[in-house]
């Protein structure tokens, strides 16, 4: 497996163009099933996941073209003819978001079959709101062997749907699935990140009908047919805050482009509680520091958007090392996601745990050393720290890391990073 390896202490000074959003990507990809016209995806990321989706959408007979168009990479889809309505295990393991294709596939077809799937171990993120929300609008579900098999043979019928908790997966499944069902549907309890905005709007430019988007109630007329259309991806706020708080961490001056400084609002309210100039700009965002200058322990607690984004929560546990004082870092999206504090230990961080609590004492200085992804956020946590840390630090596993952030090296090198990546052996998704 590869690993990267960051020599710490360079301050960061340039522009990091921001690329189009992994978590928007993916569920357009996913779009493309319902329509059998061409639909063209511009500012897409060139991912890990993105290119397991698309190997998954060709198993169905997909033509799926990647290219470089006038406005940076772009991707063309065709389901013209879908040949297949199976997805296998192999596939879907590599992603868990990967299991979305079920609705497009039962709207579209009547029929589907699909693995259960697999992907970051952050939590047991089960898909029992994605079924319960397909059973609602007419489907008949079986759950064998790992696989769920599921039919409509009638099509889907529009449902009034009512999620007990608040689930970006299940709202966008039910999305994809209810655009093509007879009749009207409402999602209450709707998930309202901007990815679903941004689908929702790709979704009516095909010619589905969505009113309410940006809320919390989804009311979509079912449409006989959507046809192909040209759609931009909007800008990955988790690559962009990522890269906000690792210029932040480092200390300089660096911009961020082709980016939307609303997108991470509560993000950057915390950064500059802490100390950090943040600035926004005409495309994006800038973030300034002076590292002689130590920031202040600020304690975040996560939430559903616009509140402060669980994939954002690693990364700034980072940045809160070296600030002076204690901050507490409350975890309420997912269990299992302080698993990169035993990493951030092993550079000289101070972290004590309880519960879905961290309580993070600043110390003046980090130690470079050997550390090992968990997942695809604290991936980028211990980057973020390793570019401050004293001496080399060389972080392991960073498959993680690929199905999320695209030329990572080649963007913080760009602004002054001694950062390297070392190859390895490959191997596969676990």
């Amino acid at each position: 497996m590869d690993s990267i390896a960051i020599q710490g202490g360079a301050q960061l000074f340039g522009e990091i163009p921001v690329s189009g959003a992994k978590n928007s990507a993916i569920k357009l990809m996913a779009a493309s099933i319902l329509t059998d016209q061409p639909l063209l995806l511009t500012n897409m990321p060139r991912l890990a996941d993105t290119r397991f989706l698309g190997q998954l959408l060709r198993q169905f007979g997909i033509e799926v073209t990647e290219r470089d168009g006038a406005d940076g990479q772009e991707s063309l889809f065709h389901a013209q003819t879908l040949t297949s309505t199976f997805a296998p295990y192999d596939l879907v393991r590599q992603m868990r978001a990967s299991f979305n294709v079920l609705g497009p596939l039962l709207a579209r077809t009547g029929e589907a079959k699909v693995s259960l799937p697999g992907g970051c171990t952050i939590g047991a993120r089960p898909v029992d709101l994605h079924l319960q929300a397909l059973t609602a609008l007419g489907a008949e579900i079986e759950l064998e062997e790992g696989y769920v098999t599921a039919k409509a043979p009638s099509g889907l019928k529009g449902a009034e749907i009512e999620f007990p908790f608040v689930s970006v997966g299940a709202t966008e499944h039910a999305l994809l699935a209810a655009v093509l069902a007879q009749g009207t549907t409402v999602l209450r309890r709707a998930a309202r990140e901007p990815e679903i905005g941004d689908l929702a709007r790709c979704l009516t430019a095909m010619g589905a009908k969505i009113e309410g988007i940006d809320t919390d109630v989804l009311t979509i007329t079912g449409v006989s047919s959507l046809t192909g259309t040209t759609w931009s991806v909007i800008p990955d706020r988790i690559e962009m805050g990522s890269y906000a708080v690792a210029a932040a961490m480092a200390g300089g001056e660096v911009r961020l482009t082709k980016a939307r400084a609303d997108l991470i609002g509560a993000l950057t309210d915390k950064m500059i509680e802490a100390g950090v100039e943040v600035s926004p700009t005409d495309d994006g965002v800038l973030i300034k520091r002076d590292p002689k200058v130590r920031l202040k322990a600020v304690d975040v607690e996560t939430a559903i958007y616009p509140g402060f984004a669980t994939d954002l929560q690693a990364q700034f546990m980072a940045l809160m090392t070296t600030a002076e004082g204690v901050s507490t870092v409350r975890e309420t999206i997912f269990e299992n996601r302080f698993m990169h504090v035993p990493e951030l230990a092993r550079l000289g961080a101070e972290i004590s745990v309880h519960a879905g609590e961290a309580r993070v004492h600043g110390v003046e200085t980090l130690h470079g050393a050997q550390v090992m992804a968990t997942d695809l956020r604290a991936s980028m946590c211990l980057i973020i720290a390793g570019l401050v840390a004293e001496g080399e630090t060389t972080v392991g596993r960073v498959y993680h890391l690929d199905r999320g952030f695209e030329r990572l090296e080649q963007k913080l090198g760009a602004c002054g990073a001694e950062i390297r990546r070392i190859k390895g052996h490959s191997e596969g998704m676990e």
